[in-house]
């Protein structure tokens, strides 16, 4: 993927310096009440990052910062972040996904810190006022499984990628991210009913595209937040003959610590930062139910059980 570097508020300075000079494009974003601000020296990065993210007033002072910028001089894929400032120097990124979800993790970071906030890698749905969060390893399925259930008219979306979740009461509500949804190019070849919405995209050289869902399902299946009440996790597994498996807290817990809550993108992973999470997650995990998913089987038959998981018809 990449490599993050954390530097500290000089070495920021100094490569605010460096950069700063070469950013003609700058956009600030609505990130879950975050002020983000994107500086980049590419005008395609700009315009997707504002299909991505909600507007906000360009008077609001920014709570974090990314510079997305080219140079010969440093490596591919390479970010160096300072946690004091919130700012993340992105260099010679090709990949816009990575660029998007760093700006989610840089939003995280700020709301971990001062609001109790969690960031969830991964999709959230709403049946019927229950909220289901599907995550898991990369390749086992997410993005497949996710618009697999929203063929179904009942199922609602909050989010396809990337939630944020707090505590309310008893309570864990989860949170949307961004305006717009980040699809592959071979979606319809999995589910044909977004065959209309892959046609009218428009997909960058990795075969994505940033699109409005609202054209392919309607507006009132797009929803702010949810109530989670089950959290799915999906795993691709040969060797594993149990497709489907309930989990205890205990039991969830462990696997989520293991794979770093299945997000690869956070920007600090200190001591402090794990207990946060922790502590966080061993709560949440208190208040849903938790199913593991082998998804080796045809795409067809892994969302039959997820369905029935979910309790659809």
């Amino acid at each position: 993927m990449y490599t993050i570097k954390l530097i500290p508020i000089q070495g920021k300075e100094k490569m605010v310096e460096r950069f700063g000079s070469q950013t003609p494009y700058e956009v600030k974003s609505d990130v879950y009440g975050c002020c983000i601000k994107l500086l980049t020296d590419t005008q395609s990065v700009a315009t997707r990052w504002g299909q991505s993210f909600y507007f906000i007033s360009q008077n609001i002072r920014s709570h974090g910062r990314l510079y997305v910028v080219n140079d010969p001089e440093e490596e591919k894929n390479t970010v160096y972040y300072d946690p004091q400032s919130k700012t993340a120097f992105l260099l010679n990124f090709n990949y816009y996904g990575w660029v998007k979800s760093l700006a989610l993790s840089v939003a995280g970071d700020v709301l971990e810190d001062e609001h109790d906030i969690f960031s969830l890698h991964g999709a959230c749905l709403d049946y019927k006022g229950q909220g289901v969060c599907v995550l898991g390893e990369s390749g086992a399925g997410k993005t497949t499984h996710t618009y697999g259930l929203l063929r179904h008219p009942e199922v609602r979306v909050v989010s396809d990628d990337w939630s944020f979740l707090r505590s309310y009461g008893r309570d864990i509500l989860a949170y949307n991210s961004e305006k717009n949804f980040y699809i592959r190019a071979d979606l319809a070849k999995i589910w044909s009913e977004f065959s209309w919405l892959v046609e009218h995209a428009e997909f960058d050289s990795e075969g994505r595209a940033v699109v409005d869902l609202r054209l392919a399902i309607g507006k009132g299946r797009i929803l702010p937040l949810t109530t989670l009440t089950k959290l799915i996790i999906l795993k691709r597994d040969t060797t594993d003959l149990e497709f489907v498996r309930d989990l205890t807290a205990a039991q969830a817990l462990t696997m989520l610590e293991r794979n770093n809550y299945f997000n690869p993108h956070f920007l600090v992973n200190t001591p402090f930062k794990r207990r946060l999470r922790k502590a966080f997650f061993r709560a949440l995990l208190q208040r849903v139910s938790v199913y593991i998913v082998n998804t080796t089987d045809e795409p067809e038959q892994s969302q039959k059980r997820i369905r029935k998981i979910i309790g659809l018809s």
